[in-house]
């Protein structure tokens, strides 16, 4: 189990983690360990909050250290999948050629331009939510996010037989996997229900009618899952939270 941990914050962040053997048995219940990682921005994300309001920081300020906050937990590995993700999308080619830009390191044009886009995009969202309660469900957000996505992970069908995902998932223990993600997506839920039912709703729904849609658009058009599908699926799912609670806040204020 600790090996486990130790592997899903060397996979899925560059939190210093010791090092351990890539194998199979060290893999086994790493996505049992992924929504933490989540949980780590989510208290960052509060903190972050919290020191800025103590400052007097301005909103945009709030924003752009949010997003850093997600970036420098990460490295980045989400938005790698989202931008390959968008660059084999917009070839409009087959399922095989689509697999094959995944594989592509580089950097596409769709891909810069949506990416320079979602970044704007959630800034703009981020710093919408400072000194509001939308704060504490975007932060619980980052724990559902990670653990819809392993759970799709385990029970998606993957599109090809290798990548870091298929390795994750094919040594997975997928019972106590679904187990420990599904009580992980109950309990980032019930906070964000305890913290502001109305806003709950509407974010836990934009998650859920985003999972759909990823499984749609996966099977679709490239036959299943990938580690970059899941990368675009988890930076997508954060965005839509992240847009559902505020959007929510803001019409709520004006009925009030």
């Amino acid at each position: 189990m600790i090996k486990s941990l130790i592997t899903a914050f060397q996979m899925y962040s560059r939190i210093p983690m010791p090092t351990i053997e890539w194998k199979p048995e060290n893999r086994r219940y790493a996505l049992c360990f992924f929504p933490l990682v989540g949980a780590v921005i989510g208290v960052m994300f509060v903190i972050w909050e919290l020191i800025c309001a103590w400052l007097g920081v301005g909103s945009f300020l709030f924003g752009a250290g949010a997003l850093f906050i997600t970036v420098l937990v990460t490295g980045g590995i989400h938005l790698d999948g989202f931008c390959d993700t968008c660059d084999a999308r917009a070839s409009w080619g087959d399922k095989p050629r689509r697999l094959e830009i995944l594989s592509d390191s580089h950097i596409g044009a769709f891909a810069a331009i949506k990416l320079g886009v979602y970044l704007t995009l959630y800034t703009a969202l981020l710093s919408e939510s400072y000194g509001t309660s939308v704060v504490a469900v975007i932060a619980c957000g980052y724990v559902l996010s990670r653990s819809l996505s392993g759970f799709a992970a385990v029970t998606f069908k993957a599109a090809k037989k290798e990548g870091s995902l298929f390795d994750f998932t094919s040594n997975t223990h997928k019972n106590v996997a679904l187990l420990i993600l599904l009580f992980t997506s109950a309990t980032s839920c019930s906070v964000m229900l305890a913290t502001n039912v109305i806003l709950a709703i509407s974010s836990i729904v934009a998650a859920l009618i985003t999972m759909i849609y990823y499984h749609h658009m996966a099977y679709k058009e490239f036959g299943g899952v990938t580690g970059d599908l899941a990368g675009w699926f988890l930076q997508v799912c954060e965005l839509s939270v992240a847009a559902a609670a505020v959007v929510t806040y803001r019409i709520m204020e004006v009925i009030t």
